[in-house]
């Protein structure tokens, strides 16, 4: 299957429009995991993905708390170097090996960044990270300066081709800007949670940062089959137990707002997560979706987001629906050209 394209910034890299996230791959056990996962499920989940054309892998470090890329390292391991997909990774998050439940802390001091880096690495079994982002702003106290500083000259020692940050805001942005360019942004972006869209991506279009956004179906809410005995049977040890967005009143909420969706998914004869990333997809400025899957089946409940083009009507309605749900933030619908 041909997946559309788009260029990440300035980085020179085409990538498919959705890309496979693997942090439900790093599995249980640790304080922002999803519950058990069986690595020859996300071994297979990964396979498909890339047989049905895309061509990025994010994963993070702190993601299993290192098991994520030792299973993406695996993948590339069997993957001729001609057929490798680009593989995106994290780093910023520390925790601690003596206790698994503990907060991961934030820490972009020099030193912290370059051996993580060189773990990574290390895990993915790989020579250079094709794109390298601090997963969180610092909480050490280091400036920003001095962090961005180091992601230089990990990409001048050719470790690391392109530099970018996740979940930063403008400020923290135009801070690195000053320093060395940023290639790409990874925020958060969905339609249940959208304050991006008013800030932080309209920056990197003016910057020609690339833009690939993360949990654009939030965590599962905005797919077809989500409901409220799915969120009592979560395993003991999934995340989602404890966020807000899963409980009431929020959860009511955003399933009224997925159930907007289904006309417009049977009109395009489509699912409604297909939709859920379309829309995110369709905000300029956007380049790629990362979206999750534990299984074969559900790359393929997605995949057909990064063709799907919503029509002005498709727009209206979905801003129509996110106008209703009250306690939402950030603009329902991106500005006319």
């Amino acid at each position: 299957m041909s997946v559309p394209v788009r260029p990440l910034g300035t980085s020179g890299m085409d990538i498919t429009a959705v890309g496979f996230g693997a942090w439900a791959v790093g599995g249980g056990g640790w304080a922002f995991g999803w519950g058990p996962q069986d690595d020859a499920q996300s071994l297979a989940a990964m396979r498909h993905a890339l047989a049905r054309g895309i061509n990025w892998i994010d994963t993070a470090a702190v993601y299993g708390l290192g098991h994520s890329e030792d299973v993406v390292g695996r993948l590339l391991r069997d993957v001729p170097v001609t057929d490798r997909p680009f593989v995106f990774t994290k780093g910023g998050l520390v925790w601690d090996p003596q206790d698994r439940w503990a907060d991961p802390r934030r820490d972009l001091r020099p030193a912290s960044i370059r051996r993580e880096a060189e773990d990574s690495l290390r895990r993915l079994g790989i020579e250079r990270i094709d794109l390298y982002q601090f997963h969180w702003p610092d909480q050490t106290g280091t400036a920003v300066e001095d962090s961005w500083g180091e992601m230089g000259r990990l990409i001048d020692a050719g470790k690391v081709r392109a530099g970018g940050v996740s979940n930063f805001d403008v400020d923290l942005l135009r801070r690195c800007e000053a320093v060395r360019h940023v290639d790409a942004l990874q925020p958060p972006f969905s339609l249940i949670r959208r304050n991006a869209a008013a800030a932080e991506i309209p920056w990197c279009a003016e910057h020609r940062t690339g833009v690939i956004v993360y949990s654009p179906m939030q965590s599962g809410i905005l797919t077809d089959r989500f409901d409220r005995d799915r969120v009592a049977r979560l395993a003991p040890d999934d995340w989602r137990r404890g966020s807000l967005e899963f409980q009431e009143p929020n959860l009511t909420r955003n399933l009224t707002l997925r159930d907007a969706l289904r006309p417009i998914a049977k009109r395009h004869g489509t699912s409604v997560a297909t939709v859920a990333v379309a829309w995110a997809l369709a905000w300029p400025g956007v380049t790629g979706a990362i979206v999750g899957a534990r299984s074969p089946e559900q790359v393929d409940g997605w995949i057909g987001a990064a063709s799907l083009e919503l029509t002005t009507q498709d727009l209206d309605e979905i801003a129509g629906a996110v106008a209703r749900a009250a306690g939402t933030t950030g603009p329902a619908r991106a500005p006319s050209p």
